[in-house]
């Protein structure tokens, strides 16, 4: 009978303890103000009680294991609870409510605290205890995942040297004005592309970004023959590189592997590894830094970036909730201070600003032509802020430097208008305008500020229809307003950009 008894037990399923989904944990922040997701995994039918404070919600797990629960809105707290109980009980201490951001991109947004300027300055503030990090793990995938290994902890001393320095700055800076706790999720991969971070379904939709897509269906088909290949040409490539050697002769270039499965530029590779764990915690908004690699390809940028925004807000389903990016700043790609592909990146992220709840740092006074990644990050996080403070918490003051709003043509001249103009000022010439007359042909202008306006000539254009300003990779910032804050390039020309031909 004990004989029988004990078989049985051995071939009855395993027990699945009710677990917490990994972005819960001890010392996070929780959203303040909105409905609040909770999620994990428990038994199929197992009935889990999540509790926070006096807010109580119930979940039942699906087929597969599966439970969400939501809890009621919170004000601002601290040292709170969060339980979740079933046939066991798991929870997170130290709780805090208050704002939470995440914030992802590319190698800006990830440089961290220790190399930027400042450093020094940050590792000797003491620890905040209601500033709160997490960093998500690299990691690449072909489907969507739910978790992730990492953990929430206060910005001190030992936590905010490897931090993201934007990320930290903008932190700071909610912190100061607003009083209550900040949660700051990063998600960096340096030198990945948009693509990467956007979710599938808006890739296959549209036939601009439809080419991404098969472009990289066609390399994980091609890439078993081509890890072959390379390993064939690395055999090789050793033995060159041994005679090189022996000989005193230069070695020969290494040859590089075959994108595949785990490339962090694989098509949406980072929205399923990196983004898709944290849906759909609840979250006041994003920042973003990212597009030096994409500016090859900026006109596609100029749907790519605002499907990727869509996309996230379709995932989180908390409706459109704010997004604010960095525009790239002065550089040189190359060394080449006359190419435009960045110029035209600027102008992708520019016009993204036609969609709903979104809002732009300008960068381009205070980028380094010679480094791509300029090491005055607290100014940039400090500038993210301000329309963070102004356009979602309502407190006063300019979150914006002048961005185009229309011309006219008067005479010889046109007349350039600007949202967010508040007392227009040139620092030092006012340089970087250009007009073009019905050949489209762009010559440098003459520009002076008249009021809230600026108006420019050309003794080459008699006529002009189109004009433009800091239209190159590394423009002169000449433009500000009133709050030292710069304008923004752009173009009114909708002719042919240089970069429409790359897919």
């Amino acid at each position: 009978m004990r004989t029988l008894l004990a078989c049985l037990l051995l071939a009855a399923p395993a027990s699945a303890d009710v677990r917490l989904a990994s972005v819960f944990g001890d010392g996070m922040v929780l959203q303040r103000g909105v409905p609040i997701p909770v999620w994990g995994t428990a038994d199929t039918g197992e009935e889990v009680r999540v509790t926070l404070g006096d807010r109580v919600a119930q979940a039942k797990a699906d087929s597969e294991g599966r439970w969400k629960a939501t809890l009621e809105p919170l004000e601002a707290g601290r040292g709170l609870e969060l339980v979740a109980a079933g046939r066991n009980r798991v929870s997170s201490r130290d709780v805090r409510v208050g704002e939470v951001w995440v914030c992802s991109g590319q190698s800006n947004m990830e440089w961290p605290v220790e190399r930027s300027a400042g450093a020094e300055e940050e590792a000797a503030r003491p620890a905040d205890p209601d500033l709160r990090l997490l960093v998500v793990p690299h990691r690449v995938s072909g489907e969507p995942q739910r978790e992730f290994d990492a953990r929430w902890a206060e910005a001190s001393p030992k936590t905010v040297p490897a931090f993201s320095a934007i990320a930290l700055a903008f932190g700071r800076e909610l912190r100061s004005s607003l009083g209550v706790p900040v949660g700051l999720i990063q998600a960096t991969w340096g030198g990945t592309p948009a693509e990467s971070w956007t979710p599938r379904r808006g890739l296959e939709a549209d036939e601009v970004l439809r080419p991404i897509l098969e472009r990289w269906e066609k390399n994980l088909a091609e890439f078993p023959e081509a890890m072959k290949t390379f390993e064939e040409q690395t055999a090789l490539w050793k033995e060159a590189s041994s005679k090189a050697k022996g000989e005193g002769k230069p070695e020969p270039r290494a040859p590089a592997p075959p994108p595949g499965p785990d490339h962090p530029h694989r098509a949406s590779g980072l929205w399923n590894g990196m983004i898709a764990p944290l849906v759909p915690f609840a979250i006041r908004g994003a920042i973003w830094y990212q597009g030096e690699s994409n500016a090859s390809r900026a006109w596609q940028y100029a749907t790519l970036f605002p499907e990727m925004i869509r996309g996230w807000r379709r995932a989180w389903g908390q409706g459109e909730f704010p997004f604010l990016f960095v525009q790239l700043a002065n550089f040189r790609p190359g060394g080449k201070a006359d190419g435009v592909t960045w110029a035209e990146l600027r102008e992708a992220q520019r016009r993204t600003l036609s969609l709903p709840h979104t809002a732009m740092a300008v960068t381009i006074d205070i980028g380094e032509s010679g480094d791509i990644h300029p090491r005055n990050k607290k100014e940039v996080g400090r500038r993210l802020s301000l329309a963070a403070k102004s356009r979602v918490h309502g407190l006063e003051g300019v979150d914006s430097g002048p961005l185009f709003r229309s011309g006219s043509v008067e005479g010889n001249a046109m007349r350039l208008r600007f949202d967010h103009a508040g007392g227009l000022v040139a620092k030092g010439d006012l340089l970087g305008f250009e007009v073009a007359g019905e050949d489209r042909r762009f010559h440098p202008a003459q520009a002076r500020i008249d009021g809230e306006t600026v108006l420019v000539t050309s003794p080459e254009v008699p006529r002009p229809v189109a004009t433009r300003y800091a239209w190159a990779n590394d423009p002169p910032a000449a433009l500000f307003n009133g709050a030292a804050l710069p304008a923004s390039s752009f173009t009114t020309d909708d002719g042919p950009w240089q970069t429409a031909a790359a897919r």
